[in-house]
């Protein structure tokens, strides 16, 4: 199968999910600004899964423009972690809803390690289809990020549990600063291999 056409879908669900998340913000119906606070943790509830479903999206577009082939196996990987990224915007409304009680927080901490599992698997799928010696397996090396990304994200969960859901909160930011530029391994794979065309 095609690379492009797995891309082509992912983009499509991913405009989905962000469309969909962007509907829970309600206008006021009063013109003064202060009926704006109110939806302050809407908002920031908002922009903080839109900055996440934005990483996974431009990872996942360098990771495939690294891979060379696609089967069976990558396709119902990116199907599973596009499940887990699907749910971000009712993990996202319904902690906005209840201002970032706990039982909310927690949610959204899993909503986040799920995706981030998903994407891990994702990429085992792709380096067995494209084998040991690929550019992307290289580029990837011990994946260390990733595999730290799921190790916060099960601090925060367990931090919101025990201790309090500001510092669950806190490490969903962490790990969103951490992402916020592509992987650097894959941005010079991507390049590489673009000066080879």
């Amino acid at each position: 199968m095609e690379k492009d056409r797995l891309a082509a879908f992912s983009d499509g669900v991913v405009a989905i999910i962000v469309t969909i998340m962007v509907l829970e913000l309600k206008a006021p119906h009063s013109a003064d600004w202060s009926a704006l606070i109110p939806l302050a943790p809407t908002f920031a509830s908002y922009a903080l899964s839109f900055v996440y479903v934005a990483i996974y999206w431009n990872n996942h577009h360098h990771l495939l423009y690294a891979v060379s082939r696609v089967d069976g196996r990558v396709l119902w990987a990116n199907m599973h972690l596009l499940f887990w990224l699907s749910l971000i915007p009712f993990a996202t409304a319904w902690m906005a809803d209840n201002d970032f009680a706990r039982a909310p927080t927690i949610l959204y901490g899993l909503t986040l390690l799920l995706p981030a599992i998903a994407y891990y698997l994702l990429t085992l799928a792709i380096l067995r289809a494209d084998g040991p010696a690929s550019p992307l397996a290289g580029a990837l090396g011990r994946d260390v990020k990733t595999k730290a990304s799921i190790a916060l994200y099960f601090c925060a969960v367990a931090g919101g549990y025990f201790a309090s859901p500001l510092l669950a909160l806190a490490i969903y930011v962490g790990v969103a600063i951490m992402w916020f530029a592509p992987d650097p391994r894959i941005e010079r794979t991507v390049a590489g291999s673009r000066d080879q065309r």
